[in-house]
């Protein structure tokens, strides 16, 4: 199996697109060094992965309209061999969540089937290899509170707000005025 991987920065910080043969195998981002995210899959798989730039175009294309409040969803092949069992089902169900919402981690595990692994669901999204393709920014608290993101709330806050800002400024109506 071949892996290659591109990078891009994103408002939120060094986006790593790692893909196989199949589909986007993982997309990790980090404020740190990128090095860790490809030891992490080099020991999963026992592949190196290998930098082919311009291999993430077409999907870092869609992460710049995402972060424009123009992209509400990602239309990407996923390689989903690296979640099995209720992992992979808490996060397909995590697709489900509408763009600008956001649904509880015990609302989640329903969705998937098993309503009382509310905790399955939280390891789900923390272990998640597909950060912003696979909305689990979207996955919130019982209490409505939203909880962690990897080890930053403040980018889990950002992902909602800008959601939520860009829903509200699609719905609001135009400001401009046409002078007679």
């Amino acid at each position: 199996m071949t892996l290659r991987y591109d990078l891009t920065g994103t408002p939120v910080g060094l986006a790593i697109a790692v893909f196989s043969d199949t589909g986007l195998l993982a997309l990790r981002v980090t404020s740190e060094d990128d090095r860790w995210v490809l030891e992490m899959l080099a020991h999963e798989h026992g592949v190196v992965p290998v930098r082919e730039p311009g291999c993430g175009d077409a999907l870092f294309a869609k992460l710049g309209g995402y972060f424009d409040g123009e992209r509400r969803s990602f239309d990407v092949d996923l390689d989903w061999s690296l979640t099995t069992g209720f992992a992979r089902d808490a996060l397909r169900a995590a697709c489900e969540i509408p763009y600008g919402q956001t649904a509880s981690y015990g609302e989640v595990a329903a969705m998937a089937g098993r309503p009382r692994a509310a905790r399955a669901v939280g390891t789900a999204c923390r272990t998640t290899p597909f950060s912003l393709v696979v909305p689990v920014h979207r996955v919130v608290r019982a209490d409505g509170s939203l909880g962690e993101y990897g080890s930053s709330p403040e980018t889990k806050r950002f992902l909602v707000e800008l959601e939520r800002d860009a829903l509200r400024s699609q719905a609001s109506p135009s400001s401009t005025r046409t002078e007679p």
